[in-house]
Order: structure tokens, then sequence, then C-alpha cells
């Protein structure tokens, strides 16, 4: 069977400047428009319908429905709002919050751009936004000052407008993103570098944990934690009783985590995960989803052998095991739990300082059975110094 390419979408972004172009056109010419194009930044063609146009005499407000083509974006099918309206008098508190077109082009008559319902503010440093302002970012700011500035120009207005764009579902939809933990409060972003969706998750999720870090070494911090997922993320929380105010979810991505780290600037990581995921580590497995190949007993067996020589039956019961946490059951059998674990975590902690090169790397691993699995030997000091912090 032939196998289907994947339909591209286009960004809030695109969503918002289309919008924006359409209901400035509306407003400055009162006439009611069905679609509107423009081309995006990659040049592609992005000619939308329009969804609930409203026309009066200082302002026009409609909508274009989110198009994610086929990439798990959680706000496909949502619908972007924008408004766009003649200055009023006195309004010059309310432009303190609002982006300047002045900032992108110099105008005599600048485009004023800020947010309504559903679009997030910047509340912490290291965005691509200032904070205090909208999370609208660079690119999408302009796509939708020049869609303006186009819909001006071909109506032959010269003076200023004052754009706003929302989403009203955006708050509720924040919560499935990344936003809050970002310092990004109340809603969602404007997003989008070429204005087309392209269904790289992979690549968005790369971009997500490289931005974490960044924002954490520009607040300043030195030490983090890294865990893969909900499991590891839980066990930080109710085990180590540590707050994932300083951790950073890296899914399968591991290795190259630890490379953004080292980028950043950090000085100490403690990596905690379940031993399911890393004892793929301990084999040297730069990213852990299954499609790069399931070797997890494999690579157990060989940490067994690299302290103890194994019968034949134990290596067939591990190579036959079907979890991780039944292979440790194995080894409590065995009564070589621990030393083995302390091989897996020794191996880990080699593979990450390396992929790091060569920050301070402290590893806890657990299992749901068995709790604790191993600790390097310094994890314990340094699961205490962001315990400290934490209270502190």
């Amino acid at each position: 069977m032939e196998k289907r390419e994947l339909r591209s979408g286009f960004t809030t972004g695109t969503c918002a400047a289309v919008a924006a172009k359409a209901a400035a056109a509306m407003l400055l010419c009162g006439n009611y428009i069905q679609h509107m194009k423009l081309i995006t930044p990659k040049g592609t063609e992005a000619d939308l319908p329009l969804f609930h146009a409203v026309i009066n005499q200082r302002k026009a407000v409609c909508a274009v429905q989110k198009d994610a083509g086929d990439d798990p974006d959680v706000t496909h099918h949502a619908m972007v709002f924008a408004a766009v309206e003649y200055l009023g008098e006195d309004e010059a508190e309310a432009l303190k919050t609002c982006y300047c077109s002045q900032g992108e082009a110099n105008e005599d008559s600048p485009l004023y751009l800020t947010a309504g319902e559903g679009i997030g503010w910047v509340t912490k440093p290291g965005l691509s936004c200032p904070v205090g302002m909208p999370a609208i970012n660079p690119v999408p700011r302009a796509m939708i000052f020049q869609a303006v500035s186009d819909a001006r120009r071909e109506a032959g207005y010269e003076g200023s407008l004052k754009i706003s764009i929302s989403m009203p579902e955006g708050k509720e939809l924040a919560e499935k993103t990344f936003n809050g933990k970002l310092g990004i409060k109340g809603g969602l972003s404007i997003l989008g570098t070429t204005g087309i969706v392209k269904p790289m998750s992979e690549a968005a999720l790369t971009a997500t944990i490289e931005l974490e870090l960044h924002m954490k070494a520009v607040a300043g911090e030195k030490r983090v934690i890294l865990t893969p997922g909900n499991y590891g993320e839980a066990f930080i929380k109710e085990t180590l009783a540590l707050s994932m105010k300083d951790g950073v979810i890296c899914s399968n991505f591991i290795g190259e985590a630890f490379g953004m780290a080292k980028k950043e600037g950090f000085e100490k990581i403690l990596f905690v995960g379940h031993i399911g995921k890393l004892i793929k580590v301990a084999g040297g497995v730069f990213n852990t989803h299954s499609k790069y190949g399931d070797r997890r007993m494999e690579i157990l067996l060989d940490c067994v052998s690299g302290i103890f020589s194994p019968d034949e039956e134990l290596k067939q019961r591990i190579l036959s095991a079907n979890t991780m946490e039944d292979a440790a059951g194995i080894l409590v059998e065995y009564e070589i739990l621990k030393p083995v674990m302390d091989e897996v975590v020794h191996r880990i902690k080699e593979y990450a300082t390396g992929w790091s090169q060569g920050i301070t790397v402290e590893v806890v691993t657990f299992s749901a059975s068995y709790g604790i699995l191993g600790m390097s030997k310094g994890a314990k000091e340094l699961i205490g110094i962001f315990s400290k912090e934490n209270k502190g």
C-alpha cells in the first residue's frame, strides 16, 4: 500500500494575519467578504474562508478556522479572530500593551497590535516576546502588520489602526500545551516562522525542550532535572519530593537534551527515570523511541555479564522477560539486583556525561514494584540541594 503524504496546514500566525487583513479591508471598504488571500513567509499562498464577520462604523471583526493539516496540533479547527478598529481618543494608556508597527518598519501612521480573549501574556524572560506583552511571536507580528498595511494601502487609507487577535477557546486549549511552564498565562501563543504547519511533531518537541532549557538558563539556573516523561515526573514529585519547576521533560530525546543543556551552560543535571526507559541509555541509545529498536533485555544482560558470569538459565530468563519490572524480579530472585543496578547507573552516567560534554550528571532510576533501583554517588547530595532550594 502506497504511503500517503502528510498534509500541511497553516499556522496560527497565518490565520491571524488573514483574519486581520480581512477585518481591515471590511472596515475600510464597508463590504463583507468571504475569502482572503495572503502570501506566507514560505512563499505559499493562503486563501482562507472567513467566518463570523461583523462591521460597524468603528470596528470590523472576523475569524479564520485553523487547519493544522495532519499535524497533531491542539489548535486544529479552533477559531482565530481579528478585530480592526480606528483609534479612539485617550488610548495612550491602552497602547502601552500593544506592539507598534514602527518597530517593524518606519511609518508615519503606525499600526498597533494587542491580544484579546484566549491569547496568552508573557510573564517570564527568555521568550521571543517581552515580559508583559501578548504572546504573539515576531514573525506572526510582522505578517499581521504587513497584511493590514496592504489592506490599508489598497483602500487608500493613511491613518493608524488598532488590531486585536483573540481565540475564544485559547485559555482551555492552553492547558494542553507547555505554555504554563513557559510563563505564558491566560491562553495560547500566536506562532509560526514560515506560516505553514509541517507535520513534524518531533521537531516541535525538541524545540520545546530547547526553549524550556533556554528559559531556565536565562533565569540564571545552573542545575536542572531531566526526566523522559510522566512516570519520572510523578516519581520526582511523590518520592523525591522535588518540584518540576526545576525539571524539563525530555521525552525520548535523551542525548539531544544533554547536548542542549551543555549549550545553555548548565553545570549539574539530575537525570531521573523509570528503568524501562533508562536501561536503553545504559546501552548508549541516544534516542529511546521504540522505532529505533528495543534492546532492553540485551542491554540488561550485558550489564549483568559485566560483573557476573550468568548461567544459561539466567541468560534465557532475562532475554525472555516481557518488561523491566519482570526482569528486576528475576534479579531479586538471584539476589543480584543492587550490584546490577549499580552497574546500570554507572553506564547511564558515563553516556550522559559524554553527551553533555562533561556536565556533572547524577542518576536515579526506579521501578513501580521496587522503588529506587539505583542512584549514582552524588545523586543524594544533588537531590538535597534541589530540596533546600524549593523550601527556600
